[in-house]
């Protein structure tokens, strides 16, 4: 059964740089699209990067410019680097994979990021 962990979130100071990995450990196949999401208590959890299988990327407005996704195939790890964080980044943040080689979605526990001086 695939499991999606997340790691690196944490405290950082406000335009400092965090990087979340997100690794499967089992195998999601070489066909799959990866997003994060965050959510803050009260709202709805929101989009904050996605690659495809075909290696295009999206960003949220908020975000663009300052986060990066990316992905190691062979390690089947997802990562999210963010630079100049703002207050406003305060959130959880869950990894999520759909796997078209399993046709399954998969989502991680989360991972609290914290932007404060």
């Amino acid at each position: 059964q695939v499991q999606l962990v997340e790691s690196g979130g944490g405290l950082a100071q406000p335009g400092g740089s965090l990087r979340l990995s997100c690794a499967a450990s089992g195998s999601i196949g070489n066909i799959y699209n990866a997003r994060w999401y965050r959510q803050t208590p009260g709202k709805q959890r929101e989009l904050v990067a996605g690659v495809l299988t075909t290696g295009s990327t999206t960003y949220a407005a908020s975000v663009k410019g300052r986060f990066t996704i990316s992905r190691d195939a062979p390690r089947n790890t997802v990562y999210l680097q963010m630079n100049s964080l703002k207050p406003e980044d305060t959130a959880v943040y869950y990894c999520n994979v759909f796997s078209y080689n399993n046709n399954q979605n998969y989502w991680g526990q989360g991972t609290q990021v914290t932007v404060s001086s």
